[in-house]
C-alpha cells in the first residue's frame, strides 16, 4: 500500500525529455551565444573604414555625416553586446566611451593631437589600473583570465591548498598581471604612434576622414594583434604554472564547455 503523503519524483515534460535525450539543453540552460569574429571585424573595422575612406566626399555623405555613420556601426555593436550579456562589461563600456570620444573630437574638429592622446590614454589607463588592482582584493587578472568562465577555479584552489602552493600561485598571478599591463602599455604606445603618423590633414576635411579610416583599418594588425599575442603568451604561462603547482593536467583545469 502506497503512502499518499510520499512525494513522487517530478517527471520531465515531453519537450524537456526530448531535449535531454538528444543532448540539447533546455532553453533556460542554453549557453550564451558566442560572438561572431567576422561580424566583429566587419562592424568594428571593415565597414567604418570603407565609409570613412570612400564616402567622405561631398558627392556622398560629406565629412561630418561620414564620421557619424562610420562610428554608428561599432557603437551599435558595443551596445548590442552589452544588452545581450545582460550586464555592464567594463571593457565593452570603455570601448563605447572611446568611440564617442573619437566621434566627438572629430565632429568638433579638434586638433589631431588630441585624438592621438586619447588613443594612447585609454590602454595606458588600463595598464595602470591592472597594476593598481594588485593592491586591492579584486586584481584585474582574475577578471580577464583567472575566472570561472575559463578555469575550474574551485578545483585549482583545492589542489593548491593540498600542495601548499597558494603563496607561489599568488606570485604567479602578480607576474601575469605585469605581463597584461605590459600588453596595455604596448597598445598605448602603438596607438599614439599610429595616430601621429597617419593623422596629418586638418580635421573636418575628406582627407582627414580617409586618414581616420586608415587608422581604423590598421588598428587590428598593428595594435590588436601584438596585444593578443602577448595575452596568449600570458595564458600559456599561467596554464603551465597552474599545472606545475597543482599537478593537474590542462583538460582538468579548463571549464568543460
Amino acid at each position: 500500500m502506497t503512502d499518499s503523503n510520499q512525494s513522487n519524483p517530478v517527471q520531465p515534460t515531453s519537450d524537456t525529455a526530448g531535449q535531454y535525450a538528444t543532448g540539447e539543453r533546455p532553453k533556460s540552460e542554453q549557453a550564451p551565444q558566442k560572438e561572431s569574429l567576422l561580424a566583429n571585424l566587419a562592424l568594428n573595422i571593415v565597414i567604418p573604414t570603407l565609409i570613412l575612406t570612400k564616402l567622405s566626399g561631398d558627392d556622398w555623405l560629406g565629412t561630418k555625416w561620414a564620421i557619424v555613420v562610420a562610428l554608428a556601426f561599432p557603437l551599435a555593436y558595443g551596445l548590442r553586446d552589452l544588452q545581450r550579456s545582460g550586464k555592464v562589461n567594463f571593457f565593452s563600456a570603455l570601448g563605447i566611451i572611446s568611440i564617442l570620444l573619437t566621434g566627438g573630437m572629430s565632429l568638433l574638429e579638434l586638433d589631431a593631437k588630441y585624438i592621438a592622446i586619447k588613443e594612447a590614454a585609454i590602454p595606458g589607463l588600463l595598464g595602470i589600473a591592472t597594476i593598481a588592482s594588485l593592491y586591492t582584493r579584486w586584481p584585474l587578472v582574475r577578471t580577464l583570465i583567472y575566472n570561472d568562465r575559463i578555469l575550474d577555479t574551485g578545483k585549482i584552489a583545492r589542489s593548491l591548498n593540498s600542495n601548499g602552493n597558494e603563496t607561489a600561485f599568488e606570485r604567479t598571478l602578480q607576474h601575469a598581471s605585469w605581463m597584461i599591463a605590459g600588453s596595455f602599455f604596448l597598445s598605448s604606445t602603438l596607438n599614439y604612434i599610429l595616430a601621429e603618423v597617419l593623422l596629418k590633414s586638418p580635421p573636418g576635411t575628406a582627407a582627414f576622414n580617409e586618414e581616420l579610416g586608415k587608422m581604423t583599418a590598421l588598428s587590428f594588425p598593428v595594435i590588436a594583434l601584438p596585444a593578443t599575442i602577448i595575452l596568449m603568451l600570458v595564458l600559456v604561462f599561467l596554464f603551465r604554472r597552474i599545472g606545475k603547482l597543482t599537478g593537474l593536467k590542462l583538460e582538468e583545469i579548463l571549464v568543460q564547455q
